[in-house]
């Protein structure tokens, strides 16, 4: 299938491993002119190295104050304009009863407040072109637990339902992918070979664990002119991990 997206430019924050990176690859190849966000600036540049494709490089920490403001002024000035926004970049770790509030502060931060503001701060190019898609990667919504990122997670499903309603008109939709267990350096660091064993045989339907890939697919599709009636979504990529009947 032609997914039409030669020539349309794309921001991807967390764009310098996993996910993040395989997205960035994927839509490299539909011929989509490319901003890429890390910390890790080498990292990004390898990724060019690796496309064979000039890429405007972004090297910034979400956890600036100014980020947003500095990651939009850099990706208009790389590309032009930016017709694609992933919200990729984030992290999750568990939460004790008795959590100081500072690390409350940084998981709503790094996992809600920065993608809202950069998404914001893009928004109004988008309009005047009245043609834009904005898709972040989030989280599930079974927390067994207390952790700051499920609940940043919540509120971006939340605000992108809220977002979707606004935009549509104006040709931009917006759309939410949270993965199931995907390979990544984050898996490979939290989960034991012999955990990821035992879950893809017991909780997974697939029987297995997915690759960045099988994100990047679906991501694509969303970020093409093929997909303008899905908006205001959230669709699962996790193997049917996930008990929840919608």
């Amino acid at each position: 299938m032609d997914l039409q997206l030669e020539g349309r430019t794309a921001l991807v924050t967390g764009a310098s491993a996993g996910i993040g990176r395989a997205i960035a690859a994927a839509l490299a190849r539909e011929g989509v002119r490319l901003a890429v966000v890390a910390r890790r600036r080498e990292l990004l540049e390898s990724l060019e190295r690796e496309l064979g494709a000039p890429l405007t490089v972004i090297a910034c920490d979400l956890m600036d104050e100014d980020a947003p403001e500095r990651i939009a002024q850099a990706a208009l000035a790389g590309l032009g304009t930016v017709d694609i926004l992933v919200n990729n970049a984030g992290g999750s770790r568990p939460f004790r009863l008795d959590t100081p509030e500072a690390q409350w502060h940084e998981a709503m931060t790094l996992n809600f407040t920065r993608q809202r503001q950069l998404t914001h701060r893009l928004l109004a190019q988008m309009m005047t072109r009245r043609w834009g898609r904005i898709i972040n990667i989030t989280g599930k919504s079974e927390p067994e637990g207390i952790n700051g990122a499920f609940s940043a997670k919540a509120a971006m499903h939340a605000w992108a339902k809220g977002l979707s309603r606004e935009v549509g008109k104006q040709g931009i939709t917006v759309n939410s992918i949270p993965p199931g267990r995907i390979l990544s350096e984050q898996i490979l660091r939290n989960y034991t070979p012999e955990y990821r064993q035992w879950q893809s045989e017991h909780e997974i339907p697939v029987g297995e664990y997915g690759q960045p890939q099988d994100i990047a697919n679906l991501v694509c599709f969303l970020a093409s002119p093929r997909a303008r009636y899905i908006t205001g979504a959230v669709i699962p990529v996790d193997g049917g991990l996930r008990r929840y009947q919608f």
